[in-house]
């Protein structure tokens, strides 16, 4: 799994099993393997690339995925593998265009790993009239349905909750995306805790035209993607200049608004994503909501997500449904994703 923040490539070796109709799992090995400057900027920068030079990306960072993930492999002397699942990498997410590019789904993954591999979740369902995204929904369903909402804080924040019978789930706005990119004028790769944040002000104008944007007006199903984050939140960022830590404390502050709108009082949340470790946001978000905010152990907080496409891969083998209709929008539930043998 590669997510938008830009962290790294997780890696998790897990086991699945199925139990008089519930899954459960168990993660063993886990490791994130950071992203040299070259591949930060070459990701970063990748949106704005010509079509050729997409396509000798795709190639290129398909290699990258399928050395470290046998390396991952042989370092951990994983034996009897039933498939390798691969989320790959978002470049552009433009469901209402019909069209999402993940990198690292190329069918010769495969071949250099030596493994079967499932990959390429989203195209499907962009294909179905969806929004190709979230995904994770299906597993917060299936592993984490005991926990009122489970709160996602990656480069993006997203929910995912049951009502009325369904699963529900949308992207609520942009975290660790703009988070990290502010932090780094600061000399550091992340606000830990929101230590920088906290010593800041409140921008108070640019915080208001923040919480206007028409985004957050819209109902679900609904996703994000750095796109949207290059024409709707840095313009207002950049628009006049500010020192970074008042910048970072007033979308810190923002987020952590239009997180807590998504919750009912007395609600359990689960938070998982690398922002579950910045203290400052959390306490922010339960100031303006009386919910009880649940951080998991280290593996969970930091690999959820990678655990949930190894459950979609799963759940595409075993041709059953990996995708709601309910959650994205598509035409219907399906079982998305492509096997390489």
């Amino acid at each position: 799994m590669s997510g938008t923040s830009l962290d790294g490539i997780d890696l998790v070796e897990i086991i699945f099993t199925l139990s008089e109709e519930k899954w459960c799992f168990k993660i063993l090995a886990a490791e994130t393997v950071p992203y040299s400057s070259f591949w930060k900027d070459e990701l970063r920068e990748a949106i704005n690339f010509s079509e050729e030079k997409l396509k000798n990306l795709d190639v290129d960072y398909t290699k990258l995925l399928s050395e470290e993930i046998s390396k991952f492999i042989r370092k951990n002397n994983i034996q009897e593998i039933d498939a390798v699942c691969s989320h790959g990498h978002t470049i552009l997410h433009q469901p209402e265009n019909g069209f999402t590019l993940q990198i690292g789904n190329l069918p010769c993954i495969s071949e250099l790993i030596g493994q079967k591999v499932v990959c390429d979740f989203r195209v499907q369902d962009v294909e179905l009239g969806g929004q190709g995204a979230p995904l994770v929904p299906i597993g917060d369903k299936l592993l984490f349905a005991e926990y009122d909402y489970c709160l996602n804080l990656g480069g993006f924040a997203n929910v995912s909750l049951q009502k009325e019978g369904k699963r529900l789930a949308y992207d609520i706005c942009a975290v660790n995306v703009v988070l990290n990119l502010y932090a780094e004028k600061t000399g550091t790769p992340f606000d830990d805790g929101g230590a920088i944040a906290k010593s800041g002000k409140v921008l108070l104008a640019k915080s208001a035209l923040l919480n206007n944007l028409p985004y957050y007006k819209l109902s679900p199903p609904k996703s994000l993607g750095l796109e949207w984050v290059l024409k709707e939140i840095f313009p207002i960022l950049n628009e006049t200049y500010a020192l970074p830590n008042d910048t970072l404390r007033t979308f810190t502050d923002h987020a952590a608004l239009q997180i807590a709108r998504q919750f009912k009082k007395g609600s359990s949340v689960l938070v998982t994503g690398g922002g579950a470790y910045n203290t400052y946001l959390l306490h922010k978000i339960a100031q303006h909501k009386d919910v009880k905010l649940i951080v998991p152990d280290a593996k969970l907080l930091e690999y959820k997500e990678a655990l949930i496409f190894g459950l979609l891969g799963v759940l595409k083998l075993c041709d059953e449904v990996n995708c709601l209709a309910s959650v994205t929008g598509a035409s219907k539930d399906h079982s998305s994703g492509k096997v390489y043998k």
